[in-house]
């Protein structure tokens, strides 16, 4: 891959995946929007131009399976290097880093119909041959694919295995001239198939070598089902996929017999990276919508925008928002580096770029439920505050609520999320690879001095949560051993820490690093700290309740109390601060 050998960073200096959790907040440094390069802004607004000017105008004709006008469209984003981005150079890509492409990824989520759709193409359609298709299969795809001549999905899902990946059922066994493998079965909810010339398909060889396939619109035992009729993303195609004795030539094996799985999980990592940013996107766009609503709605004499209530909901909005764009560029950065670091040249960087998203998975699904789930609350806030009209399709927010709820579904759904965050954590440490035990053994030390200035109570927050989380893994650890796994409860709830301590923590980082003096930085993150400080608390207490008994639950819960400190803030000069901030911009005040 092409990478910056002039600024990468030395590999010993980039935390490792999950290192954020015993590291001192502030160790190394933060990447976020304030650094991004002019090039990578650059992409960013090229993007965004292309969605004003060519997407939007098309919504309605969309949003009725237009699929001749979608194609075209995808077909003109191809024009404009947007379907290039992660393509190497030799096969007609621009073989750009990863934040470039989570830019442009974040720019398509003005309409979700089409953000879904042009992702589908460009991750999880394409990025498995540009990652494991050997030199023919690229020189094939990828040109075609960079131009939108041809266009991709990906099929992993099936009717009876949806997060249960690895349990899917359709069957591959070489034909008797050996020359194809003959696919039976079928796949469930698969993006973009009723257009697609490409199709990333996963089945079983003999029944048990999960493995990757590339097949072609066209192909004999081929059968695309009929459209789906959904609750959002309505202008997007989802089809069955069927295999009825489907020829697939040896040649389209995709990557080695029975590594499927390592195809699979790991462009879904990136998928779920991805995701992250796009809700920070999607979510900035609801912020946008309300603010505008509420300066414009009248009532009881004035703008709904001056009613308290009204403004709390935006302030915290954006305080949510803020915490998912800093993780996720923050994440987006720490891969960037490590592939710098790494240098090397095409043949050997995809494999080291996999290498890196599966070190940075923890981070991914961190994203990807935090990412959904604030976008989940900010755009139903954002519809609440238009009242009646913002339940009727006249106006897009209504759409906008519709077509985020799958967020939290798919990418893997939300709650196999959790237990990968937890679980990954403690498999890193039992290999070594994170020092998350000797980090529990000196919970009770004295905390780091935070910094002076006006984000030190936010700063001591962080490394308090951190704390917390550790707190309730030894718990869980002591008291389940090897049996952890099936606890979801508890594993579900010392994720939730984590994610909240890497979303304070980065927050704080990224205020502290690219704009320390700025107020309204500050009660951004006042806002959201005060707020996140308690979720975690909750659930921390929640882990230990469901974990310990009698006097082991009670002491440990006065050692947790220690970690909750109370700091006395102002949220309500907090909310001024951010909403009069809100005025200049017509919604989301950071640029």
């Amino acid at each position: 891959m092409a990478v910056n050998k002039e600024n990468a960073p030395a590999a010993d200096s980039i935390p490792a995946g999950g290192a954020f959790l015993v590291a001192p907040l502030g160790a190394t440094r933060v990447h976020a929007p304030e650094s991004f390069t002019d090039d990578q802004r650059m992409y960013y607004q090229t993007a965004q131009q292309f969605m004003v000017r060519e997407v939007l105008p098309h919504i309605d004709r969309l949003e009725k399976k237009d699929y001749p006008l979608l194609v075209s469209l995808l077909r003109k984003a191809g024009e404009a290097g947007l379907l290039s981005i992660e393509i190497p150079e030799a096969y007609g890509g621009l073989d750009l880093d990863r934040t470039t492409s989570m830019l442009v990824a974040e720019a398509m989520t003005l309409y979700g119909t089409w953000s879904v759709s042009i992702g589908a193409h460009t991750g999880i359609g394409t990025l498995p041959i540009v990652f494991f298709g050997n030199e023919a299969q690229k020189a094939k795809y990828l040109p075609k694919l960079a131009t939108g001549e041809l266009m991709a999905c990906y099929a992993l899902t099936e009717s009876g295995s949806g997060s249960d990946a690895l349990g899917a059922k359709t069957k591959a066994v070489l034909s008797p001239d050996g020359k194809s493998y003959i696919l039976d079965g079928n796949k469930q909810f698969i993006t973009n198939a009723g257009f697609a010339d490409v199709f990333i398909v996963f089945a079983k060889v003999d029944g048990e070598k999960f493995t990757g396939f590339i097949l072609e619109k066209g192909m004999p035992g081929l059968v695309v089902g009929k459209e789906e009729h959904k609750l959002g993303l309505r202008g997007s195609s989802t089809c069955q996929l069927s295999f009825e004795e489907c020829r697939v030539p040896v040649e389209n094996v995709l990557g080695e017999i029975g590594k499927g799985h390592r195809i699979a999980f790991n462009i879904l990592n990136m998928g779920r990276l991805k995701l992250g940013v796009g809700s920070a996107g999607g979510a900035k766009n609801a912020i946008n919508l309300a603010w505008v609503y509420a300066r414009d709605r009248k009532q009881f004499g004035k703008a709904i925008l001056e009613f308290g209530l009204i403004r709390e909901k935006l302030a915290r909005a954006v305080a949510r928002t803020y915490a998912v764009e800093s993780m996720a560029y923050r994440t987006c950065g720490l891969i960037d580096d490590r592939i710098a670091s790494l240098g090397g040249e095409s043949a050997a960087a995809h494999e080291q770029v996999i290498r890196v998203l599966e070190e940075y998975s923890i981070e991914s699904s961190i994203l990807k439920v935090y990412g959904s789930e604030t976008l989940g609350v900010v755009i139903d806030e954002a519809l609440q505050i238009h009242g009646g009209y913002g339940f009727i399709e006249e106006y897009p927010i209504e759409r906008g609520y519709r077509d985020q709820r799958v967020n939290r579904i798919f990418e893997g759904t939300n709650e196999i999320n959790r237990m990968l965050i937890t679980g990954m954590l403690l498999k890193k440490a039992v290999k070594g690879q994170l020092p998350l035990m000797e980090a529990v053994s000196d919970l009770d030390a004295p905390l780091p001095e935070a910094p002076a200035g006006p984000l030190a109570d936010e700063w001591r927050a962080a490394e308090l949560i951190k704390r917390m989380a550790l707190q309730v893994i030894q718990a869980a650890v002591t008291t389940f051993g090897m049996e952890l796994e099936h606890h979801q409860e508890v594993l579900a709830a010392i994720a939730d820490v984590v994610m909240e301590a890497y979303a304070i923590e980065s927050s704080v980082a990224r205020t502290l690093a690219h704009d320390a003096a700025n107020p309204v930085r500050h009660a951004i993150v006042r806002l959201f700290t005060a707020e996140a400080r308690e979720r975690a608390f909750s659930r921390a207490r929640y882990a230990l309740a469901c974990t310990l008994k009698g006097d082991d639950q009670r002491q440990a819960a006065a050692a947790l109390a220690k970690r909750d400190e109370f700091v006395i803030t102002d949220p309500v000069a907090d909310r001024e601060t951010i909403v009069t901030a809100m005025e200049p911009t017509a919604g989301y005040p950071i640029r």
